[in-house]
């Protein structure tokens, strides 16, 4: 069990905690690590957050739905076919367009959609849908979901992650009486029965285990921000995260999963 915090402690933790991200995008543009304010969780090689690829075959036809930079589309695109990535962003379809030329992606195609709305693509189109850190964010979802199997082959791959609500620092926002979601645009965070669930009712059944993705500590937010002044020492980081969530699958931030479309 673990020992109570202070609510005092808690909540200057979260604030820390929920400012680092920002400070990090910042400061890999203003230290000059990048052209665009990023991540820097994009800047090193993790191969963790591609964990996708290996199940994407060289003769794939992709959706990559809610797409935003583009960086899961443009690493599917060295693995598929071909790759069409959806998302409202004009302006992070843009990043994602420059870097589909920068990298010589041919074989990737951007529209700007509204992901609540019939997507524009006959049943069928796909072999393999990612939907990545994006179900969290939407209202409605099961219409989403119904979407992208209507767009899938039968038994078509969605690979899909979600944020887990049920970790120890999610437990002490709530018992501190805080906002415990961890991104404000979240209408939604799930244990891991309550995703399964939610994918099954879309129409997808798991295969496989449920992954990890990284361990959710209260200090993430101050590692995002070192990953803006040092990208050697944020790679240590994340590795640390990845192997620690690897070792406490249950304090993992969020599940990734591999699910078929039901026929």
């Amino acid at each position: 069990m673990s020992v109570p915090w202070p609510r005092l402690a808690v909540a200057a933790v979260d604030v820390l905690n929920r400012r680092g991200k920002s400070v990090g995008v910042r400061l890999t543009r203003y230290t000059g690590k990048s052209r665009h304010f990023i991540h820097p969780k994009h800047l090193v090689h993790a191969p963790w957050h591609e964990w996708y690829v290996e199940h994407l075959s060289p003769s794939d036809v992709v959706l990559d739905v809610g797409c935003a930079n583009g960086a899961h589309t443009l690493a599917a695109a060295a693995r598929a076919r071909r790759v069409f990535g959806i998302d409202y962003d004009v302006g992070q379809l843009a990043i994602a367009a420059r870097g589909a030329a920068r990298l010589g992606r041919r074989n990737v195609c951007l529209f700007a959609w509204d992901l609540t709305q019939p997507f524009p693509f006959r049943e069928a189109t796909f072999d393999a849908a990612l939907f990545l850190d994006v179900i969290e964010h939407l209202h409605p979802r099961q219409a989403v979901l119904s979407e992208i199997r209507r767009v899938l082959v039968p038994g078509g791959r969605l690979l899909v992650s979600g944020p887990n609500r049920d970790t120890t620092w999610r437990r002490r926002l709530r018992q501190a009486g805080l906002f415990a979601y961890s991104d404000p645009d979240h209408k939604i965070e799930y244990t891991q029965d309550e995703f399964v669930a939610e994918l099954r009712a879309g129409g997808f059944d798991p295969e496989g285990p449920i992954r990890p993705t990284v361990y959710d500590t209260p200090w993430a937010g101050l590692i995002d921000a070192a990953g803006g002044l040092s990208i050697r020492l944020y790679a240590r980081l994340a590795r640390w995260k990845h192997d620690a969530a690897l070792a406490r699958p249950a304090e993992s931030t969020g599940f990734r999963v591999l699910a078929r479309a039901r026929a």
